[in-house]
This record gives structure tokens, C-alpha cells and sequence, in this order.
């Protein structure tokens, strides 16, 4: 029996990720959850290695599926999306694409995912359930919806190469595609859809098509990606994307408020309990431990998504919007954390005594897959003054980052305050960190790519 039956007898390898024969399971690392429907690799080749790629060339990412998918329809497909988001969605095309946000009448953010036109009527939305599916069935309106999460698949390209890595893996040229814009292609003569989006800041793009097809298209584009020295991601890298980029991402950064919403909290638990990725996430550090729940919730604007909310409909929390917009509301920046803090972090674990609450990895995940959501106090003196998460190493920058939701007074930057590492009734440091610049990664970034400089992939 070989490596890969011994594997797949004993635990489950994901169905949309080709097994890897090049890399030991076992050595590597590896994750899963209920959501992601079997193993995948923490790391393919190393996550320093993976983080470069999103600079230097380009990544196929598949960590995400079975994707959170959900479509509906019907007549009043764009009077549910006025309701229920935030965005101003009446000037939609088919082919285009928004971030959909979704608030409590508090203002409190309950969902957030992509949202995608296909016909009229007709919207396919990502990583929006439960909530949308909850709205929809309560709504009232005329407009019907089908999850449809496991019936397809979405794969990820992100660098300076990925607009080559897709035109030669579809035969076509892509150089024509707006940002945040979508159209029908095919690979490996199977249909998919090719979208200009992604998380990693840098050029990117998506492959969207049917669970059948998966292996088939995922092996195109790799073979398509050869010339382009294009690199698998694991899940170290993925997650850390969100940091670098300045996009925060549930259950790393911020967890949502479904608690809030005594009706929607118990038709979650009708359905089998709350999503892995929701807001019942694992709860660390200084500032989760000391703080109610419903303080840990956030409103868009402290996330920095006050652009993803447009006054011109009424909408689900707009008077509680308003009023947060017209106030000195929190911030959100980047920290850079000082490395000799960082380096008494590691050294008390060769020291006597207890150590400091370890940093292991180049974020805070557990082992077992389940998420880690750590939010620390952000301190200025003897004053919390907001919170940080999402802490990684960015190999690019050689620096320690996290994001972090502040008071307006200590936004600017260049601004010196403190992160208190570690669970109450634990041994505790403040780490000094920076204000530094948000988003983090500040060059090429995908939406101001001039892509007319950048060659065609297509074989001459």
C-alpha cells in the first residue's frame, strides 16, 4: 500500500487538492475541519517560500473548499440586496462583482463575502452563509436561493504572473478584465469562471467551476503555471495574505455577532450548530479574556470597510451606520510589533519559571485545524485604546504584523503603543509596537495594476 492509500485510509485527503507524493503528510503539517472536507497541507514547500509568491511570481491556492456558496434568484433579487447589505448594489452588471456586507440594525457586522452577478435576477454569493440563506427564507419576498456549497469549486492565483498563468491555462487572452469584473472561460475544455479578485493585495484571480472538474482544472493551471514559477499554497500563507493585504477575514480577525440575533442563533442550532468559522471561534488573549462578548463584536467602520457602505437605500442598521460614521469611531491600521520584544517572547521557554504565552509559527493557529481567534489590548500607558489580531511574520517585510482597530487619537503613523501578550491570569508582556501604514502592502496592488505591461500568456 502507498503513501497516499496509508493516508487516505486513516484520515480523508481533500477531493479538490491533487495528492502531493512529493510531500510527507506527516512531516509537513497538516489541517482539517468540518469545513474543509478532508487534509490539506499547511505547507507545500515552506511557508516563507509561499509567502514570496504573491511578490515574485505567482500561487495556486485550493485551501478554501468546499467553498460557502449560495445562489439566489427571482424578482426581487435587488430589492432583498437593499434591504439586507450595505452596498450600494442597483448599479451591478452582469460580469461584475462587490465585497457584500451585512450588519445587525446595530450596526454589528453579521456576515461578509463576495458577491457575484450572473444573470438579471441572478447573484452567486461566497462565504455569506448562514447568514444570507437565513435572510432569504425570512425575508417575505419573491426571490429564492439554493446552497450550493460542495457542487463547485474556487481556486486561487495570486502575483505578477497570474494573468499569464490564466490566459495560457484558458488559451485566451484576460488582459481586458477589470478589476473585480468576471466572464466564462474554459480549462481543460471544462467551463468555468474567470474572476479578477483576490486576497493577497498583488495581482489576482480566480477559477470558479463544477466539483466534477476540480482535479481536472487545478492540473491545468499547474501545468499552465510551470513556465511562470508557480507555487502551491498551504494554509500558513493563505491565512497571512489577510494581514499583509489589510483585509480582515472572520475568525482571524474579528468574529461576527450572531449571538446578537436571538432568531437567527437558534435557527443556526436547527441546522447543526454555528459554522467553524463563525463567531464561536476559539477565544484567546488579553483583550477576549477580559471582555464581555458583545464587546468584541465590530461595525465595518472599525475594520476600515467604511467605503462597502453607501447611504443611498435604506438598508438593515443604517441609522446605527450613521450615527458611528459621525463619531470619533476606531480605526484600523497595521502594527508592527519590536523584535526584541518578540525574541523575550521565545527566549522564556529556556528559562526557569513560566513562560510567556508561546509564538509559535508564523501565526497564531492550532494544530488540529480549528481556528484561533487571539485578540490582544492595545495599550497606550495604562490605557487600552482598541485591539490587534490576526498577528503574522511577513517574510517579504521581515516584520512581525498584526491588524489592529485603535482609538482615532493614536491612529497616526508612527505612533508608539504597547500589545499585552498573553491570557489574563497568565504571565503577560507588553510588546512595543509601531502604527505603521494600511493596507501593509503598499506596491502593485491589484486593483491599480496596469496590466497592458505585463505579457501574454497564450503559446505563440
Amino acid at each position: 500500500m502507498n503513501t497516499k492509500d496509508i493516508f487516505n485510509n486513516t484520515f480523508k485527503y481533500s477531493p479538490y487538492v491533487p495528492y502531493d507524493p512529493t510531500r510527507n503528510p506527516w512531516l509537513t503539517g497538516t489541517i482539517t475541519h468540518p469545513m474543509q472536507g478532508g487534509i490539506q497541507p499547511y505547507e507545500y514547500t515552506n511557508w516563507r517560500d509561499e509567502e514570496m509568491s504573491w511578490h515574485d511570481n505567482c500561487y495556486l491556492h485550493g485551501g478554501l473548499n468546499p467553498t460557502s456558496t449560495y445562489k439566489f434568484w427571482g424578482p426581487d433579487a435587488h430589492k432583498f440586496l437593499d434591504k439586507y447589505f450595505t452596498n450600494r448594489t442597483d448599479n451591478m452588471e452582469v460580469g461584475s462583482s462587490r465585497h457584500g456586507v451585512m450588519c445587525t440594525e446595530d450596526g454589528l457586522l453579521m456576515n461578509d463575502g463576495m458577491l457575484i452577478k450572473t444573470g438579471e435576477n441572478e447573484f452567486i454569493t461566497y462565504w455569506l452563509l448562514p447568514y444570507i440563506e437565513y435572510a432569504i427564507e425570512t425575508s417575505g419576498m419573491d426571490v429564492q436561493g439554493e446552497n450550493i456549497t460542495g457542487d463547485v469549486f474556487l481556486y486561487q492565483l495570486g502575483g505578477p504572473r497570474s494573468l499569464e498563468v490564466v490566459e495560457r491555462a484558458c488559451g485566451e487572452d484576460f488582459h481586458d478584465l477589470k478589476f473585480a469584473k468576471h466572464r466564462e472561460a474554459t480549462i481543460a475544455g471544462k467551463p468555468v469562471r474567470i474572476l479578477r479578485i483576490g486576497m493577497c493585495g498583488s495581482l489576482g484571480y480566480e477559477v470558479h467551476g463544477n466539483f466534477e472538474d476540480c482535479l481536472d482544472v487545478y492540473n491545468a493551471i499547474w501545468e499552465a503555471g510551470q513556465d511562470y514559477g508557480i507555487t502551491k499554497l498551504g494554509r500558513h500563507a493563505y491565512w497571512n495574505a489577510h494581514t499583509e493585504n489589510g483585509y480582515p477575514q472572520a475568525a482571524i480577525h474579528f468574529t461576527y455577532a450572531w449571538e446578537t440575533d436571538k432568531d437567527f442563533f437558534e435557527y443556526l442550532m436547527a441546522k447543526g450548530g454555528a459554522y467553524s468559522c463563525g463567531s464561536l471561534s476559539e477565544l484567546n488573549g488579553s483583550y477576549a479574556g477580559e471582555k464581555p462578548l458583545e464587546e468584541l463584536y465590530v461595525n465595518p467602520y472599525e475594520l476600515g470597510w467604511g467605503f462597502h457602505i453607501n447611504y443611498n437605500h435604506d438598508f438593515v442598521g443604517k441609522e446605527a451606520l450613521m450615527q458611528i460614521r459621525d463619531s470619533a469611531h476606531r480605526q484600523m491600521v497595521t502594527l508592527e510589533w519590536n523584535a526584541d520584544d518578540i525574541l523575550d517572547i521565545w527566549r522564556s521557554e529556556f528559562e526557569a519559571g513560566e513562560p510567556y504565552a508561546p509564538m509559535d509559527g508564523p501565526e497564531d493557529t492550532r494544530p488540529d485545524g480549528v481556528f484561533e481567534y487571539r485578540i490582544d489590548k492595545v495599550m497606550a500607558g495604562k490605557q487600552c485604546v482598541g485591539w490587534s489580531s490576526g498577528r503574522i511574520m511577513s517574510w517579504y517585510y521581515r516584520k512581525m504584523i498584526s491588524l489592529a482597530s485603535i482609538d482615532p487619537e493614536f491612529a497616526e503613523e508612527g505612533t508608539e503603543v504597547k500589545i499585552l501578550w498573553g491570557n489574563p491570569g497568565t504571565r503577560q508582556k507588553l510588546i512595543r509596537a509601531r502604527v505603521a501604514r494600511f493596507p501593509y502592502m503598499d506596491i502593485n496592488r491589484n486593483e491599480k495594476v496596469d496590466v497592458s505591461t505585463i505579457p501574454s500568456g497564450l503559446k505563440a
